[in-house]
């Protein structure tokens, strides 16, 4: 069913109401005009343009670089460059956001290029005050409390995302340096000390869902903890941790078999949790990494064992179900969306 068929339908149905007494002329007129036939995702266009006009003025900006060797030959000057359009890509940014709240992803954009010149603005803050030591973590915890004022501040979740994300950096450069670049930190791999650090972020996040001022930034604060740590947990379920004597007393698939079993039961918990909390992020999360579990250990498993056409038979026939299965349920959820 087409966009144009859709609109018909509904207004076959509003027709159909007001026939039969269930809605009153105004109303139904006012229903009748609100349908607006879009044949044309603009959204998408609008969202996707600003950000790859960002990327090519950055391009642009870099390329003309050159062009100015007499004022950012100096590491000071490209410092006070930076900041100043960081400065004022931030104003504009915030300003635009109070006044023109609707053009959001041009508001987005502007906050774009405030993060990068930040970023800039910090890098040259390295080179500046760079002693050889190599503890370039600094930097990335520098960020990131800038990015947490300024997130918080504007409500923006493209500056808390960078500041997540400049968290987990420094949280990984942080200890690399503390641990002389070691594989371990306290006995923990990279992996496992990200595990930890995803289920701080949601936990914090699950905790102040409904805290004022925390909920714009509910969802990306959940998304990005649930990255780091689902992503971590299936890192952990193909290595282990392979660190401390008592795992090495072990036979590995021991190891293996107990982060096997602790990501599908995050896995679970998530599918769980989301259904309690009616929480589309915490289900989706949950659901789409139980499935990758599964998927990693029929690979692990069966490659090396199993012939490749019987192999790659039972995945194509096991996703060809799964497939028919989601589209059932997607069509039983949302038959309106059927085409």
């Amino acid at each position: 069913m087409n966009t144009g068929s859709k609109a018909q339908t509904i207004k076959q149905v509003i027709k159909i109401w007001r026939d039969e007494g269930l809605l009153d002329e105004a109303k139904a007129d006012q229903l009748d005009k609100s349908i607006e036939i879009v044949a044309f995702d603009w959204k998408r266009l609008a969202r996707y343009s600003l950000i790859v006009s960002v990327i090519c003025l950055a391009i642009a900006f870099i390329s003309l670089a050159p062009l100015f060797d007499f004022l950012l030959a100096d590491p000071l000057n490209r410092l006070m460059v930076a900041s100043t359009i960081s400065a004022a890509a931030y104003f504009f940014a915030i300003k635009m956001m109070r006044e023109k709240p609707l053009q959001r992803f041009s508001n987005e954009a502007i906050m774009l290029i405030a993060v990068l010149a930040t970023a800039w603005a910090i890098a040259e803050i390295g080179i500046i005050f760079d002693s050889g030591g190599g503890r370039f973590s600094i930097l990335f915890l520098l960020a990131c409390v800038i990015y947490l004022c300024i997130g918080w501040l504007a409500k923006s979740t493209m500056v808390w995302l960078f500041a997540l994300i400049s968290l987990g950096s420094w949280l990984g450069a942080e200890t690399g340096y503390i641990s002389g670049w070691g594989a371990y930190y306290f006995g923990m791999n990279y992996p496992l000390l990200f595990v930890l650090f995803g289920s701080i972020v949601v936990t914090a996040a699950l905790s102040f869902e409904n805290t004022k001022g925390f909920t714009p930034l509910f969802g990306v604060t959940l998304k990005t903890g649930l990255f780091y740590l689902f992503m971590a947990l299936w890192i952990m379920s193909i290595f282990g941790n392979q660190t401390s004597g008592f795992w090495r007393s072990r036979p590995g698939h021991f190891e293996l078999f107990v982060w096997v079993l602790m990501f599908a039961a995050v896995a679970v918990w998530a599918i769980w949790l989301g259904m309690k909390r009616d929480c589309g992020v915490l289900r989706g999360y949950g659901i789409v990494f139980l499935l990758i579990n599964i998927y990693t250990r029929f690979f692990e498993h069966f490659w090396d064992g199993m012939h490749r056409g019987v192999f790659f038979g039972i995945l194509g026939l096991s996703l060809w179900f799964l497939g028919s299965k989601a589209e059932k349920i997607w069509r039983t959820l949302a038959p309106k969306y059927s085409e």
